[in-house]
């Protein structure tokens, strides 16, 4: 049975209270482009193409991560709508965490499709330079007397009360706006008009903080739309709620059209039992905190994206963990207050005390403890080794008799046996000086501090 094809927003629309169930407009676009722009196909076709050969033989094209910049347009009429920089970056947070497989709902995902989860090596930041070379925070604000925008791409010119694009081949713009008829955002997919480019989200369903509403609070739709901006489908396969459509991925299961809310595991479609739709998967419909993952397929699919039409946008970065960000707050602030502040006051303070023990307690026993060294055998500079067996002790065989390996001769013998005899005096040697040392009369020196070795 066919899905009921949703109405578009009409421009100007006044902006409805936030929408309590998913909906998205990139497939709309994607027709309307289709119908008007005779190149638009030929793009898509080359794209797929490029995600087909990727997925029968995977290859990477990029090593590491790519960090992608962002600029944010905020298109508002009213102030509420005119959202702060920390709501801007709450959702680059969600984005840095969803696309690299941190988000902290990862372990929700269940059991049989916890193995395709995937890491899809891509980071977000917003821009540091704007087109023309100069310091930007990444962040437009324009107001407008447009109440609310549809999926037109009229909020993505300035003549029509929005704001131009960046070039697209170096920014992933992103316009934040109110939207009519409960849409929550929409996506360009690669292949289009480079002045249309990006994605649009309503302002109520961006990032976790000022104006991010429940169910929608959590920044997903902006991931859900950005997959669409790398080529990404929804899942069920765009074919209604019949069982026909394909997203073009091999590892999600097929889907009889979109879940909404926050569906019970194993939600079963098509056939596709025991573990059933795949619904908490980025691309489908549900609520934000239901929808926690990519999959490897779908990390194959943005990876060919990023190494085929996209390919002039973003840098290639490590993957691992960033922490230069910590140094300045951190590490460096401690320097003075906490390290240096210690060394005159401590450190140096207790070097005369240590050294004012040095003749009392040490050094007035070493001409007693030197007195008996004459007694013990000089060793040669050259002797030979003494072999050892585990844990450094000399092997022994019946007896008590030291074992040696021998040469098989006379001269071999006569070796071991000297060898044998050496060690012989320079145990009883320390055994005299131990002796010496336990049965002296000395101060009591168990007060006293241990003298402090000196640096060389």
């Amino acid at each position: 049975m066919a899905q009921k094809k949703k109405r578009s927003p009409r421009p100007g629309e006044a902006e409805a209270a936030p929408p309590t169930k998913r909906t998205c407009g990139t497939m709309d676009v994607h027709y309307r482009l289709l119908r008007t722009i005779p190149e638009y196909a030929d793009a898509r076709a080359a794209s797929e193409n490029q995600a087909q050969r990727a997925a029968v033989s995977p290859a990477i094209g990029r090593t590491g991560c790519t960090r992608i910049p962002v600029v944010v347009h905020v298109v508002y009429k009213t102030a509420v709508q005119n959202i702060s920089v920390a709501q801007i970056q709450s959702q680059i947070a969600v984005l840095n965490k969803d696309f690299r497989r941190k988000n902290a709902d990862i372990g929700t995902v269940p059991a049989p499709f916890a193995p395709a989860t995937a890491d899809a090596r891509i980071e977000f930041k917003l821009a540091a330079t704007d087109p023309a070379g100069n310091p930007t925070t990444g962040i437009t604000r324009t107001a407008t007397a447009t109440t609310a925008f549809s999926d037109d791409d009229r909020v993505k010119s300035a003549a029509t009360g929005g704001a131009n694009a960046w070039p697209s081949d170096r920014y992933l713009n992103i316009w934040v706006c109110p939207l009519a008829g409960g849409l929550l955002g929409y996506a360009q997919f690669p292949g289009g008009p480079a002045a249309t480019d990006g994605v649009v989200i309503r302002h109520s369903a961006f990032g976790t903080s000022g104006t991010a509403t429940a169910p929608f609070h959590l920044g997903r739709t902006a991931t859900h739309e950005i997959g669409h901006w790398l080529n990404l489908r929804h899942i069920w396969g765009d074919d209604g709620t019949g069982c026909a459509g394909s997203d073009l991925v091999a590892d999600t299961p097929n889907q009889g059209g979109p879940n909404y809310g926050v569906p019970a595991f194993p939600k079963v479609s098509c056939g596709n039992a025991p573990n059933g739709d795949m619904f908490m998967d980025f691309m489908d419909y549900v609520d934000d905190r239901a929808m926690t993952m990519f999959t490897a397929g779908q990390v194959t699919r943005m990876q060919a994206t990023l190494d085929g039409l996209r390919s002039s946008i973003g840098a290639t970065v490590s993957c691992g963990p960033v922490i230069k960000k910590h140094e300045p707050d951190t590490i460096k602030k401690l320097e003075p207050d906490h390290i240096k502040k210690f060394e005159p006051d401590t450190i140096k303070k207790l070097e005369p005390e240590i050294k004012k023990h040095e003749p009392d307690a040490i050094k007035k026993h070493e001409p007693d403890v030197k007195k008996h060294e004459p007694d013990i055998p000089p060793i040669g500079k050259h002797e030979p080794e003494i072999p050892t067996g585990p844990g450094g002790h000399i092997p022994t065989g019946p007896g008590g008799q030291r074992q040696y390996e021998t040469s098989g001769n006379e001269e071999g013998f006569a070796n071991e046996q000297r060898k044998e005899e050496r060690l012989q005096r320079i145990e009883a040697a320390l055994a005299q000086l131990t002796h010496f040392i336990q049965q002296s009369q000395r101060p009591d020196v168990s007060k006293a501090p241990l003298r402090k070795e000196k640096r060389k």
